[in-house]
């Protein structure tokens, strides 16, 4: 894991993690504007336990980096509208802002996040900074398991692989087999419907040989009849 300091001095290093917005409620709950969007200058001061003047001086220096994530300065009509809409969510806005301000720094969550990989002197940020990276190391050795767990599988489907190679002419010789016995057994089935067959007409012979023995019967015993008769 590189150190802390770090992401002070590497803006690739910054942009990286720009999406742990959680890490700050993680350290310490952000009190939000009545919009539930942005802190003000005196609300992120608040935040990193620093005075205005730190965050002002911070924000002149990374305006262009801030802004990038979302700072904005409102002035004239814009605050005046932003002020309005702000007090109509919040019952308890008067005294929210000075009456008299020409103009107003907002900073939503990225940007807070932003202020907190690069303010150096406070200790909710360098705590910000070390869960961000401690999050970042969790992931990677996540992501290094997953490779070796990856890794694995396809081990084990390339000897699975292997396997199937050796088996496939097995698998070829009874395939052959088992067609040879179907042949076999469909022969056997035809040379079996045809003794059938011939039972039944053998039945049928039978049946006709009896009745001409019955008839025949019967004659000699009529025969017998008119005999005894004379």
């Amino acid at each position: 894991m590189p150190p802390e300091g770090a992401l002070l001095e590497s803006r690739s290093m910054r942009d990286s993690v720009m999406g742990r917005i959680d890490a700050l409620d993680k350290v310490k709950a952000l009190r939000l504007l009545p919009d539930g969007v942005h802190i003000t200058t005196e609300g992120a001061a608040r935040y990193f336990e620093v005075s205005t003047d730190v965050i002002r001086q911070l924000t002149s220096r990374h305006r262009a980096e801030l802004s990038e994530n979302g700072t904005r300065v409102l002035r004239g009509s814009d605050l005046r509208e932003y002020q309005s809409d702000s007090m109509s969510l919040s019952s308890d806005s008067a005294g929210s802002y000075p009456q008299r301000r020409s103009s107003l720094t907002l900073y939503p969550r990225r940007a807070v996040l932003n202020i907190a990989m690069l303010l150096r002197d406070s200790d909710i940020a360098r705590c910000v900074r070390t869960y961000l990276l401690d999050a970042e190391d969790d992931l990677r050795k996540g992501y290094a398991n997953l490779d070796r767990r990856v890794t694995d599988v396809e081990t084990c489907l390339g000897g699975v692989g292997v396997a199937l190679q050796e088996l496939g002419p097995v698998l070829h010789r009874m395939s052959y087999r088992l067609d040879s016995l179907d042949r076999r057994l469909d022969a056997t089935n035809q040379v079996v419907a045809a003794i059938s067959n011939r039972l039944c007409q053998m039945s049928e012979d039978i049946n006709r040989v009896d009745a001409r023995v019955d008839d025949v019967v019967h004659q000699l015993r009529d025969l017998r009849r008119g005999r005894k008769r004379r």
